[in-house]
């Protein structure tokens, strides 16, 4: 053992596994997980909503006998929020990551409930099954239409939303989630009812469902979808550079 000048020990018992936590990458990994639990969060969620939605349009709401829309109409703006939250947060290509992913959670919950539909149950158990088979029972061109109005609506509103934003320079908000929804909507809304409505209702009937679906989808955005786009990307941000620094 070594001795200072008044021949006191000089203490060299040090743990070095005590310094492990001074490891100068642990700031690095805590704040790479609390930015991955939001973006795990927000995913989530997006994907919830559409799956919600298609359950949901199967039931028709009419407002006094002259509005018809069905009730998915109500929660599918919503998702759109999440959309752009995901495009202002992590950028077009994490955001286009998860709609393709919401895609094929589209399609494995087709798949996964016609098959629901497809085997048998006791016969005290008819009027159940029967109604599992009403809502779950899909029309080919109704799964085709729908998959298709999703991926070229939502990948249609990132990409404008982020073009959006660098031209404004990352200021008003409120002008990249509405004028984004504006066209993604629209990219959604015509191949939709024009995939599957079309020879099936009067021409009439068929302009009356885009533009009544285009119209009340945007205005949910508006007035609802927008101020919680505000108050998530608020939150998010302000956790993130809490995390950072």
């Amino acid at each position: 053992m070594f001795r200072g000048p008044k021949h006191q020990p000089l203490n060299f018992n040090i743990n070095i596994m005590d310094k492990v936590s001074e490891n100068p990458f642990k700031n690095r990994i805590d704040s790479g997980e609390s930015m991955t639990v939001p973006l795990i969060v927000v995913t989530a969620l997006f994907v919830t909503l559409y799956l919600v939605s298609n359950v949901m349009a199967v039931k028709v709401i009419s407002i006094l006998g002259l509005f018809y829309f069905d009730a998915g109409t109500i929660t599918f703006p919503f998702a759109y929020m999440l959309g752009d939250v995901l495009t202002e947060i992590w950028g077009f290509r994490t955001a286009k990551k998860v709609i393709w992913l919401t895609f094929f959670c589209n399609i494995i919950m087709v798949a996964c409930t016609q098959i629901g539909v497809w085997l048998p149950s006791p016969d005290y158990l008819a009027e159940t099954a029967g109604a599992y088979n009403h809502v779950f029972t899909y029309v080919p061109r109704i799964v085709i239409a729908s998959l298709a109005g999703f991926l070229l609506g939502e990948l249609s509103n990132a990409w404008i939303m982020e073009r959006i934003k660098l031209k404004t320079k990352g200021r008003r908000l409120w002008v990249r989630t509405i004028g984004s929804s504006m066209i993604g909507y629209l990219f959604d809304t015509l191949p939709f009812v024009l995939i599957a409505f079309l020879g099936v209702v009067s021409t009439h009937d068929l302009l009356y469902m885009m533009a009544f679906q285009y119209i009340s989808k945007l205005l949910i955005e508006s007035f609802f979808g927008t101020p919680m786009a505000y108050a998530a990307v608020y939150w998010l941000k302000r956790k993130m550079r809490k995390t950072t620094f």
